[in-house]
């Protein structure tokens, strides 16, 4: 009887130890910035999964999903690569959205049509004959086959109902072409309103650089390019803000295999994930989209930014896809949005950041139920 009376008081002091935890932990979850990551997630490694595991192991971040949109590889293949890299990760809490498998308009087969009469493009990403395959098909998947399945709902809605059930407080992170978007602002008009801000890795103004790719037509850049039509509807969506990681600052960077070996002396699962998969492919390999996710993150990271005017050229010309950009001195009269493009960083700093979170433990899963898909 006399061991009872002390087991009374340590079970309720248990208890509140308990709850004061969770108490804690739902605190700090809130406190975090709220995220949707919208991507053409080919991997494994590379740009795509790598900026996506930038966001998900910093701390200050909760990644409200992952929403995929066919753009380096088809969706198919992206969403499986996507599941397994949460897999190894131990996330699998982070819901992973299909979206759109084509652009809005653009097809392969005009596409090719269009090279004829103006000449090869060099990335053509799912469309790139070096690595083409049917839609439905996975190609490679050599970190294997993931066990858990994406969500049974389409990124456009997800985005809508999120922005929704957080008014104003979810960053649009977009990686890849903007199809998904352009859907989410054709089914819902308040869309961008409802979201905190827009960041994106697309658009070329003039980048300063010898890879051919961009020295003869400066003004292409594949996310824009892949669904020019997407651009212009989300470009043009009433956003309280935008911002813009260029060519112009992404070819300031380089994956060089001195930085895959730091990141692969981590212990931590994105580390290893990093350092088994990531590999260099010819004489550039800029950070794309891992700039974006680290400038948004800290900002201080960038040195030189500007505000444009942007939009995307339509015209089934030369330069159908192109970046359009006019400074406030030529502006054309219609409605263009202001985008803040960044231009320069602190390259030192960028790298650190990079090999800091991706070797730093996996954050621990939220601890209320907000984040976790209804559908998994």
């Amino acid at each position: 009887m006399k061991r009872d009376r002390f087991r009374t008081p340590i079970a309720i002091a248990t208890l509140i130890l308990i709850l004061t935890t969770c108490v804690v932990s739902q605190i700090s979850d809130k406190g975090k910035r709220k995220v949707i990551i919208d991507q053409d997630a080919a991997g494994p490694a590379g740009t795509d999964q790598q900026a996506i595991l930038l966001l998900i192991q910093s701390p200050q971040t909760e990644v409200l999903g992952i929403t995929v949109v066919t753009g380096d590889a088809w969706l198919t293949e992206e969403v499986a690569h996507t599941l397994r890299m949460l897999e190894l990760i131990g996330r699998t809490d982070i819901p992973v959205v299909p979206g759109a498998e084509y652009p809005l308009v653009r097809t392969k087969e005009e596409t090719e049509q269009w090279e004829q009469r103006y000449g090869f493009v060099a990335w053509l990403g799912a469309w790139t004959p070096k690595y083409y395959h049917a839609p439905r098909e996975l190609g490679s998947v050599p970190e294997g086959m993931p066990t858990t399945k994406p969500a049974d709902e389409n990124a456009a809605h997800f985005l809508v109902r999120m922005v929704r059930k957080y008014p104003h407080e979810v960053t649009i992170y977009e990686g890849g072409p903007m199809t998904n978007l352009a859907l989410a602002v054709s089914i819902d008009p308040e869309f961008a309103s409802l979201a905190r801000e827009l960041v994106f890795m697309g658009a070329s103004l003039n980048p300063q650089t010898a890879d051919p790719e961009f020295a003869n037509n400066p003004r292409h850049e594949f996310n824009l390019w892949f669904d020019p039509e997407a651009a212009h509807i989300v470009l043009r969506a009433p956003w309280k803000k935008i911002v813009c990681t260029p060519v112009d600052i992404s070819v300031k960077t380089r994956m060089t295999n001195e930085l895959i070996d730091k990141v692969k002396a981590g212990n931590s699962p994105a580390a290893q994930y990093i350092g088994r998969y990531a590999r260099l492919h010819g004489s550039y390999n800029y950070l794309w989209d891992e700039l974006t996710s680290a400038a948004w993150l800290d900002p201080s990271l960038i040195t030189k930014k500007e505000n444009r005017y942007i939009d995307v050229n339509l015209a089934r010309g030369p330069g159908y896809g192109d970046t359009l950009t006019w400074t406030d001195l030529d502006k054309p009269k219609r409605d263009v949005p202001s985008v803040e493009v960044q231009f320069d960083l602190d390259t030192d700093r960028f790298y650190k950041l990079f090999v800091e979170l991706l070797t730093a433990p996996t954050p621990q899963k939220p601890q209320h139920g907000d984040t976790v898909s209804p559908f998994r």
